[in-house]
């Protein structure tokens, strides 16, 4: 019996954390618009230093992290480039099939000749 349980723990498990970390994401803004998560990012940005110190004093370690790099960088930005960049390549998609296939069906004509 306690063998055939396992599995079904090991899933509730799995189960739980995946949903504890979509909540904890949607939560946060991480899932919302990309002004969202940019304040979010913020927001990690400015509490991590102070809790991996926190951690560190707590277990005793005496280590010196090194200084985050500053990176400009926009999420909202790197998005709203993707989003253009993947509708433009779905809407070239008809096109460029066309081209390829033409391009394809010539190579096997020239082939048989």
């Amino acid at each position: 019996m306690a063998a055939k349980m396992f599995p079904l723990i090991k899933l509730v498990t799995k189960v739980t954390i995946a949903g504890g970390a979509v909540y904890v994401a949607y939560d946060s803004g991480l899932l919302g618009s990309g002004e969202q998560g940019s304040e979010a990012l913020g927001r990690a940005r400015a509490a991590i230093p102070p809790a991996v110190e926190e951690w560190m004093k707590y277990f005793g370690l005496e280590a010196q992290l090194p200084t985050v790099p500053k990176v400009e960088f926009s999420p909202v930005q790197t998005w709203n480039s993707g989003v253009r960049w993947s509708i433009s390549a779905l809407s070239d998609a008809p096109r460029k099939a066309a081209e390829y296939s033409s391009q394809g069906l010539q190579y096997v004509k020239d082939l048989t000749k």
